[in-house]
């Protein structure tokens, strides 16, 4: 089936002002497609159709006037068909679907043919036009799945999102290494005999992933086979335990592609505190007491340090943007056929952080949009750019807020941690800046 592209309303920066609906009333010569309606806590709601996969509005109508397009996802409307019954209307549980008075029928969304006129007129950004999922898609989705069903990741993992992702783009010419972590932890390597992977994969110590891959990609050189040796490291395996490893290799410029899942800890073994661990955070090595506050000491940034390595390539990522993912994994692997290339992929632990799992890639998003995290990439040649800006984010409270692990954090930790984000943004804006000058 193919994907679609759709419409995000975001609640909380509707001001409720109406000018989507001013626009899509001018766009379609009628009643607007979209309303704003008042919500619950002085809030503000959107009715729009969502070109739903099985819809309501489509079943209802007898007359066969409704129909779900195979191809672009959008629910049609035929002014031929149609016997204006508005049983269509009766169906629809979102408001998507209503009588036009103007028009003399009923009118529905139908994205104006890719560019929805309601987008752009929202001065506030409380819309926004996705049509990244679907082009990711259809890119993507007729290539081989190089992990077998059912791999045994927590409820709400994306690390097993992103593992997929990852290996659906490199395909089956390739070799990798997981060391101990969440992503072996999931069954990835296999259990009793069973492979979980339909590519050679191996379970390295936590200490010597890099080395070994950048050895086996010199042993297949030397057989004349273009193979993509890739990483699949938590941050116990390249911030902490793997960090001289992966610091040689890179020094080296070994043809690697290390791809580090940042949860901020070791999860798969008891949720102990690692040296990307936050400040504040509860771990069960940095627990919350009478004395304890929760760690103690801010986490080590590794993406900055392997810039200074001067790899061919470093970049951030969140599962959140999978758009902007694949991009920089394109440009990793074409990096990692010259040199060492590093991505470091922001990776939130429900478990671990005591968040509720169906909110995983909400904090994903919270994450970048308070700069957190932040999103950007660095090559010797070009230098530091950011791949989505940085100049007005929510503030930190918004994101640390939704965490478990931080419950605990007083007013002046949290104008710490701000302040330290805010340090971090201004220390890349300087390296920005001077790839921008030279």
């Amino acid at each position: 089936m193919a994907a679609q592209d759709t419409i995000r309303f975001i609640p909380e920066r509707c001001d409720g002002c109406g000018d989507c609906m001013k626009a899509c009333s001018k766009a379609k010569g009628g009643a607007s497609r979209v309303s704003i309606v008042a919500g619950r806590d002085k809030s503000w709601e959107m009715a729009l159709c969502r070109q739903c996969g099985d819809p309501k509005c489509v079943a209802n109508c007898p007359a066969g006037a409704l129909d779900k397009h195979g191809g672009t996802g959008i629910v049609g409307w035929s002014a031929e068909l149609c016997v204006d019954c508005h049983l269509c209307t009766l169906g629809c549980a979102y408001g998507g679907i209503a009588f036009d008075p103007a028009a003399g029928h009923v009118g529905k969304c139908d994205l104006c043919d890719g560019a929805p006129a309601c987008v752009p007129a929202c001065g506030k950004g409380a819309l926004e036009h996705l049509s990244a999922a679907a082009r990711l898609h259809q890119a993507h989705a007729a290539r081989e799945d190089m992990f077998v069903p059912g791999l045994s990741a927590c409820q709400g993992c994306n690390s097993e999102l992103l593992i997929r992702h990852t290996m659906r783009r490199i395909g089956r010419d390739s070799i990798v290494a997981a060391p101990p972590g969440c992503i072996p932890g999931m069954g990835t390597v296999g259990y009793n005999g069973q492979t979980g992977t339909k590519v050679p994969i191996f379970h390295p110590l936590l200490t010597n992933t890099a080395a070994m891959l950048g050895g086996i990609k010199r042993q297949y050189e030397r057989k004349g086979r273009d193979v993509t040796v890739v990483a699949l490291a938590g941050d116990g395996g390249a911030v902490d335990v793997g960090f001289q490893s992966l610091s040689g290799a890179a020094e080296r410029g070994e043809r690697v592609l290390f791809i580090c899942v940042d949860n901020e800890g070791y999860m798969n073994t008891g949720m102990q505190a690692s040296g990307s661990t936050t400040f504040g955070s509860w771990t069960s090595t940095t627990p919350v007491g009478e004395v304890g506050r929760g760690k103690s000491t801010d986490g080590k940034y590794l993406p900055q340090l392997m810039m200074g390595h001067g790899c061919a390539y470093v970049a951030t990522a969140s599962t959140a943007f999978l758009d902007d993912y694949h991009a920089k994994l394109d440009k990793a692997l074409e990096a990692s056929r010259a040199g060492f290339a590093y991505l470091h992929v922001h990776a939130p632990c429900p478990t671990g952080w005591r968040f509720p799992a169906a909110m995983t890639t909400e904090v994903c998003r919270r994450q970048v949009e308070s700069n957190f995290v932040t999103l950007w990439e660095f090559t010797p040649a070009g230098g530091l750019r950011f791949t989505r800006g940085v100049e007005h984010p929510r503030p930190v409270t918004d994101y640390v807020r939704m965490i478990g692990k931080y419950k605990h954090l007083s007013p002046a930790d949290l104008e710490r941690i701000q302040a330290s984000v805010d340090r971090r943004v201004e220390t890349l804006q300087g390296f920005q800046r001077r790839s921008a000058a030279e």
